[in-house]
């Protein structure tokens, strides 16, 4: 099983998955970056899926934990480098990620948690 790198970058934990995750390397993440979270005190988690080409329900649904696991442990989740077609799949199966920002691109995450909203 492969793991997923999480590295802190000031007090936002970056998340980048390389690779579509099997069951198993999710449970790991969810584990690995709540206990990283506890640990470090990060305000912010961003989610790098830019080499993901398709997201499934079952990636949907994995976000959408991590994201709330972040929330309950008072950091915020921004996914970034979402293609298009991703998009359009997460929109098609009805899954609206509650509670998770979105950004085109890693800068654009940063500046989003950093509270500088005015991302034009």
């Amino acid at each position: 099983m492969d793991s997923v790198p999480i590295l802190k970058i000031g007090d936002v934990l970056l998340v980048s998955i390389q690779t579509d995750l099997q069951d198993e390397a999710v449970m790991a993440l969810q584990e690995s970056l709540a206990e990283r979270i506890s640990s470090t005190g990060a305000s912010g988690v961003i989610i790098d899926i830019s080499v993901l080409d398709v997201v499934d329900s079952f990636a949907g649904r994995m976000l959408a934990t991590v994201a709330a696991i972040s929330r309950v442990l008072d950091a915020e989740t921004v996914v970034v480098g979402m293609r298009p077609a991703v998009a359009i799949t997460l929109v098609e199966m009805g899954l609206s990620l509650d509670g998770i920002k979105t950004a085109l691109d890693l800068e654009r995450g940063m500046r989003l948690l950093s509270g500088d909203g005015a991302l034009a």
